[in-house]
């Protein structure tokens, strides 16, 4: 007897418990900010500002058949892009369900809401006159990353900085010893240490806000066929150029892209992905030595009541929103990848192979906000154990074989690092038996009492100063 086959289960209805992905369902409250920018929703509204940019500019051009609209006019339509909210981004869903095309569908909203005004329903056919789909996709797109990085992105990267360096700050003097290899080696503090990543996030952020956003308008392949057929002696590059870059709400604010086939190169987007992966790399390096200091004992983690660090060993604090981070990051550096590598090459004019892509903008810069959010509770659950820190530092002092053997090349005591790798190498080593060797070196007195009175703790070298100039 054959078995039937199962039944198909019934559609869940969408919450944070039954989504596919967890960015819009157990992170769903910590990515709140980006989801105006980043969700179809946001990339309607986008698609909404620039068909509204696009129509008053056509308005301004100077056509005989196009007046230029009243200001009750513009005033509504930029209100339309102003108040767009989920139900006329449904509603505009409700329209693709007969155009089976999502950029028709908005145009085809955009002139349902003429309706019962004269001077809009008589320029209707002037909505997304002359345009190709991707005019407005490639636009938008850029819309959405303008707003995703300068309003979320960046701001959270900032706090990220902003932490650190004051953490570089109170811990500028605090020395640490230094494991360059795993292994105990030349003492630092721990602000200097802090203080390496803040400089080379600022850098990386800088990278990541310098990104130019663009944007064409030119049609179908990239050569205004369908502008100059209406009005062949009209200026359609300068015009277009004027949309793009005048500033919003009447123009899109971007940069003018003047060269493309049907869809923008997408250089400047991967370009845009690797900054922020390279951001996100630094911030793994960060993960991962907290971590480690976390399990040296270097910071303690401030408890959080009802907090369960294992199931079954009560003592535990484990550094879980380090692991959380490095976890994320990776998975945004996942996506960043492909998003860097793919959208630079189309097949001749265009394959359709970027859009579907470009979907997933927003979970590459989901997964980066939300580790830049687990990463900010960790390091503001950290507190220094300093007696951690110079137990370590008073249990090493064979660090001081290095200051010892360059004095000694100094004053041409011969054979300095040969002797002192004698002392030290392999050995535990302590402070009577480097003084033995300092006091019986033939260099003058100043200098041996310069060296006995040094300490792992106080071998720090400029790390303070250092730390306090990040």
């Amino acid at each position: 007897m054959r078995a039937s086959s199962s039944p198909a289960a019934p559609a869940a209805t969408l919450s944070p418990i039954s989504a596919l992905s967890p960015l819009d369902g157990r992170y769903a409250g910590k990515l709140a900010a980006l989801r105006p920018f980043m969700s179809e929703q946001g990339y309607m509204h986008r698609r909404v500002q620039v068909e509204i940019a696009w129509f008053i500019a056509l308005s301004d051009a100077g056509f005989t058949e196009f007046a230029p609209l009243s200001p009750g006019a513009r005033t509504y339509l930029l209100g339309l892009v102003k108040n767009f909210n989920e139900d006329d981004a449904a509603a505009i869903k409700e329209i693709e369900k007969t155009t089976n095309h999502d950029v028709k569908a908005v145009e085809y909203w955009i002139k349902s809401k003429f309706e019962a005004r004269p001077e809009l329903e008589k320029a209707a056919e002037f909505v997304h006159f002359a345009c190709t789909s991707e005019d407005i996709n490639n636009t938008s797109h850029a819309l959405q990353l303008k707003g995703g990085r300068d309003q979320v992105l960046l701001p959270t990267l900032d706090q990220i900085i902003d932490k650190l360096r004051a953490m570089a700050q109170a811990h500028a003097a605090v020395p640490m010893l230094s494991r360059t290899h795993g292994q105990t080696a030349s003492p630092t503090t721990v602000g200097k240490e802090i203080a390496n990543v803040v400089v080379r996030l600022t850098t990386a952020r800088e990278r990541i806000a310098g990104v130019k956003l663009m944007g064409k308008m030119n049609g179908a392949v990239g050569n205004y066929n369908a502008h100059l057929s209406a009005w062949p002696d009209f200026d359609w590059e300068n015009f277009s150029q004027k949309v793009v870059e005048t500033p919003e709400p009447l123009g899109l604010g971007l940069t003018f892209q003047p060269y493309s086939i049907q869809i923008e190169p997408h250089d400047y987007m991967a370009e845009l992905f690797d900054a922020i992966a390279r951001t996100n790399t630094i911030l793994i390096d960060l993960s991962r030595d907290i971590w480690g200091y976390v399990s040296l004992g270097y910071f303690k983690q401030k408890l959080k009541a009802g907090e369960i660090g294992s199931s079954t060993m009560p003592h535990k604090v484990n550094p879980i929103d380090f692991e959380n981070a490095e976890g994320n990051l990776g998975l945004a550096n996942a996506v960043l990848k492909h998003l860097s590598e793919k959208l630079p090459i189309s097949r001749w004019q265009r394959d359709l192979t970027d859009s579907t892509v470009l979907r997933n903008m927003g979970v590459a810069m989901g997964y980066a906000v939300l580790a830049y959010a687990s990463l900010m509770t960790g390091l503001n659950k950290l507190e220094l154990n300093e007696e951690a820190l110079a137990t370590d530092l008073d249990a090493s002092w064979e660090v001081l074989a290095e200051p010892i053997q360059t004095v000694m090349r100094r004053f041409g005591v011969p054979g300095a690092y040969e002797k002192l790798k004698e002392v030290t190498r392999g050995k535990t080593v302590t402070a009577e038996a480097l003084h033995t060797l300092i006091r019986s070196l033939e260099i003058p007195q100043a200098e041996k009492d310069r060296l006995l009175a040094m300490t792992p703790g106080s071998y720090v070298g400029k790390a303070a100063e250092l730390a306090r100039r990040a």
